[in-house]
């Protein structure tokens, strides 16, 4: 294998729980042999990366609305933190809809908290991040969650998200179940996840795709996460993943480009 990953689960420890959503390690041990995926990702992170030659860069990581296909890397250490819905401009400075698509050095955005958090967390060693947040945190937050608007949103993200039996909601049925308007919960959403409701339902069924596609046939699966049919499922894969869903699990994949050394702005 190119490389190993762990994952952690998403509440580690209980004092992260308003601002990490998940965290995953990755090791990449290399030399890479196979295509690494980057699948579509409504999710803000925070990633302390070091590389065989030492370097270190702790980035920003902007949500992701399309899958990119990369050549591998070579003798990689990281950790990604998932920023929970709503974390982005208390503590990053920005609104997650400014970081779509894009990785920035984590010390140049505008917030002092993302400042002091870069600074805390870049000659760690990635496995040690989680639990020296756990204390490090709580005391480099300059601002404070609102916590009406992040439960709206967390409520929304929860109800267009699919579900073991449960396909995402409607945009205007869960709208009108928060009491808010469509445009509002866009404002939310822009704010606190990155991408429209609908387009965040769309990630999260195509993301869903992937996980569950070893273990149900494909109109079974369209039905599960939501789709109208087998067909409408293609098209949403298609159309993020970059290829069919048969092509993608046969391994006929897009143009690989390598992966980013560094922050783009």
């Amino acid at each position: 294998m190119p490389y190993t990953t762990a994952e952690q689960p998403p509440a580690t420890p209980e004092v992260l729980h308003p601002w990490i959503a998940g965290v995953r390690t990755l090791s990449f041990t290399g030399p890479p042999e196979e295509t690494f995926v980057r699948l579509p990702e409504a999710v803000t992170k925070v990633v302390l990366r070091v590389t065989a030659d030492g370097r270190r860069d702790v980035l920003a990581v902007g949500p992701r609305v399309r899958a990119s296909y990369h050549e591998g890397k070579n003798r990689v250490s990281c950790v990604e933190l998932n920023l929970a819905p709503g974390t982005a401009r208390p503590l990053l400075g920005v609104p997650a809809a400014v970081l779509v698509g894009r990785v920035i050095a984590l010390d140049g955005l505008p917030g002092g908290a993302a400042r002091r958090l870069a600074g805390e967390l870049r000659w760690l060693d990635p496995q040690e991040a989680v639990p020296h947040l756990a204390e490090a945190l709580p005391g480099l937050l300059s601002d404070a969650v609102d916590p009406s608007r992040t439960a709206v949103l967390r409520a929304g993200v929860d109800a267009l998200s699919v579900r073991l039996g449960r396909g995402p909601a409607q945009v205007r049925n869960v709208a009108r179940e928060l009491a808010v308007s469509e445009r509002q919960l866009r404002n939310l959403f822009a704010e606190g996840v990155g991408v429209s409701p609908k387009h965040y339902a769309r990630i999260d069924r195509v993301r869903t795709v992937v996980t569950r596609a070893a273990s149900a046939r494909w109109s079974e699966l369209a039905t599960a996460t939501g789709y109208f049919d087998q067909s409408h499922m293609t098209s949403d894969f298609r159309s993020l993943m970059g290829v069919p869903p048969r092509s993608y699990f046969a391994g006929r994949l897009p143009a690989l480009s390598p992966c980013q050394a560094g922050p783009r702005t």
